[in-house]
C-alpha cells in the first residue's frame, strides 16, 4: 500500500504540473490587459504608470519567461501576489478555503447520505410507485440549474418563512464566540449545502438504483436466498455493499469537483469561499490569483482520487493494489 501510494502521488505532481502549464496559457488567452485594468481602477491612463505596473508584476516578460518565473515559484509553494488585492495569493485562498472546505464537505455528505438511502430504497421497489417519485425527484434537481434552485430556496425559507439567514457566512456585527458563532454559521449553511447537495445527489440515486438491480441480479445473490437469508441482511450485506464500488469512483472524482461547482453557490450565497474568490479574480483579470485557485482546485482533486483508490480497499477487500 506505501508503495502505491507513493506511485500516485508521483503521477499525481506530474500531472499537477501539466495542468499549472495549461492553465497558464489558457489564462493568457483571455481578453484584456491587467495592467490598463488596474491602470484604470486607480483613475490614471498615463502609458508610464501602465509601463510601471507591467514591470512590477513581470507582465512586460515574455510568456516563456512569465512561465519559467511562475514554475519556479510554484516550486518553492509561492502561489505569486494578487495584482487586485495586494495580497499574497496563499494568504487569500488560506483565508477563504476553510469556509469552501465547510460548504462542500456538507453538501458531499448530504449528496451522499440521501444518494445512497433514496436509491437504495427505490431499488427494492423497483417499478413502484415509491420509485418512481424517487427518481423522478431526483431528475427534477438534476435538470434545474443550480442558480434557480438557490434563489428559490431563499425566497421560500427566508424571505416568506423567515426561517434561516439568506446570505453570508455569519451574521455581520453580532460578535458571538464559541457554540453560539458555530449555532449562526450552520444556519448560514444550510441552504447552501443543501442546494448544492441536492443536485449532486440526484447522480447518486439513479447510480446507486442502477448498480444495486444490477447486481440483485448476480448469482451470489441468488444463493443468499436460497440459504434463506431474510431479504434486509441480503440487501445491506450481499447486494448493497457491492454496488457501493460505482458509487465510490463516482464520490472519488465529484468531491474534487465540489469546490468547483460551489461558484454558482457561493455567489448567490455570498458565501466567502475560494469559489467567489475565483469569480471575482475573474472579473478582474487578476492572473496571479486565478492560477493560484486553479494549482489548489486541481490539487485537492488529486488527493481525492488517491483517497478514493484507498476507500476501495476499505469498501472490497478483494480488491488488489496494482505495483
Amino acid at each position: 500500500m506505501a508503495g502505491f501510494i507513493a506511485q500516485r502521488l508521483a503521477k499525481g505532481v506530474l500531472v499537477l504540473a501539466a495542468i499549472v502549464v495549461l492553465n497558464f496559457f489558457l489564462i493568457r488567452l483571455a481578453p484584456g490587459d491587467p495592467a490598463v485594468v488596474m491602470a484604470g481602477e486607480a483613475g490614471a491612463t498615463d502609458e508610464i504608470f501602465v509601463a510601471q505596473l507591467r514591470t512590477k508584476f513581470a507582465l512586460d516578460q515574455s510568456l516563456p519567461g512569465q512561465l519559467a518565473a511562475y514554475l519556479g515559484s510554484i516550486a518553492t509553494l509561492d502561489l505569486g501576489y494578487s495584482v487586485r488585492q495586494q495580497m499574497p495569493v496563499a494568504t487569500l485562498i488560506g483565508e477563504r478555503l476553510p469556509a469552501t472546505l465547510l460548504l462542500t464537505g456538507c453538501a458531499f455528505l448530504i449528496s451522499i447520505a440521501l444518494g445512497v438511502l433514496l436509491g437504495a430504497l427505490a431499488a427494492r421497489r423497483a417499478g413502484s410507485l415509491a420509485d418512481t417519485a424517487i427518481t423522478g425527484l431526483a431528475l427534477l434537481f438534476y435538470a434545474t440549474p443550480l442558480f434557480w434552485v438557490s434563489l428559490m430556496a431563499i425566497i421560500l425559507f427566508s424571505v416568506r418563512l423567515e426561517w434561516l439567514p439568506s446570505f453570508g457566512f455569519e451574521t455581520v456585527g453580532a460578535g458571538y464566540t464559541g457554540l453560539a458563532r458555530a449555532a449562526d454559521i450552520a444556519q448560514h449553511l444550510v441552504l447552501p449545502a443543501l442546494t448544492l447537495g441536492l443536485f449532486f445527489m440526484a447522480v447518486y440515486v439513479r447510480m446507486t438504483r442502477a448498480s444495486m438491480l444490477e447486481v440483485s441480479r448476480l448469482d451470489f445473490v441468488k444463493t443468499a436466498r436460497a440459504k434463506g437469508l431474510t431479504e434486509g441482511v441480503i440487501q445491506r450485506r450481499h447486494i448493497l455493499r457491492n454496488a457501493l464500488l460505482p458509487v465510490v469512483t463516482l464520490a472519488g472524482l465529484q468531491a474534487g469537483t465540489l469546490v468547483g461547482g460551489a461558484v454558482l453557490t457561493e455567489t448567490v450565497f455570498a458565501w466567502p469561499g475560494i469559489g467567489r474568490l475565483m469569480y471575482d479574480a475573474l472579473l478582474q483579470r487578476d492572473y496571479n490569483l486565478l492560477l493560484g485557485v486553479f494549482v489548489v482546485s486541481s490539487a485537492m482533486v488529486l488527493i481525492f482520487n488517491l483517497v478514493t483508490d484507498v476507500v476501495y480497499r476499505a469498501v472490497d477487500p478483494r480488491i488488489e493494489v496494482a505495483r
